[in-house]
């Protein structure tokens, strides 16, 4: 599925409705919400949901939501952004990668940690009633859109609520996230955010 083509679509229909959905957006950093807040914030009204305890050590989850909070406040978008901080469980992912502590990058261990983030977002935007959700992780180079979309529509089934499909490197989306990221002076990490990436980071 061409996940761009199929968002384009959905943001042209929003535009001639006049409508603005409100979107539960979870993040994994502020550099790669960057360009995600500047493009959907034209449509959406969105709600920044950081939830990662995948990230070690807990002064790097410190610096990274207070990037977030930051970037939220000083970015400008048409609709308004607000923000949700997540609990930093790290036992909730440590018993979720239990076992592959030695996968490398991009294997069976993320895309449990994948789905980890994304079923406590589905679960807020059930409780919180929002129109949509999604994930800004599908703008890394390293992570496979069609793989955390379709992780994000099973979710979206169990709980009755909307995934918003989307694949967010398209359009230099990524290209565009490190423009922003040197705009308002984001702290960019080396590393996805677990010690296992920090261990295997090149």
């Amino acid at each position: 599925m061409n996940y761009q083509k199929e968002l384009d679509k959905l943001l042209e229909r929003l535009k001639k409705e006049e409508r603005v959905p409100r979107l539960l957006l979870h993040s994994c950093c502020a550099p790669c919400s960057s360009y995600v807040l500047e493009y959907l914030g034209e449509y959406f009204e969105i709600t920044v949901f950081y939830y990662n305890p995948n990230v070690f050590p807990e002064s790097e989850y410190t610096k990274r939501i207070l990037e977030q909070q930051m970037l939220i406040g000083d970015m400008k978008v048409k609709h308004p952004v607000s923000f949700i901080a997540g609990n930093y469980d790290r036992d909730a992912f440590n018993e979720i990668a239990e076992g592959m502590e030695h996968l490398k990058e991009g294997g069976e261990r993320c895309l449990k940690c994948y789905e980890l983030r994304l079923r406590e977002a589905a679960i807020l935007a059930k409780e919180g009633e929002f129109d949509y959700y999604t994930t800004t992780l599908s703008i890394s180079p390293l992570k496979n859109a069609d793989q955390l979309n379709e992780i994000g529509i099973r979710l979206a089934e169990e709980y009755a609520v909307t995934y918003l499909q989307s694949d967010f490197k398209k359009k230099n989306g990524y290209k565009r996230s490190i423009e922003l990221s040197k705009e308002f002076g984001l702290y960019r990490q080396d590393y996805c955010g677990c010690e296992y990436s920090r261990r295997d980071r090149k």
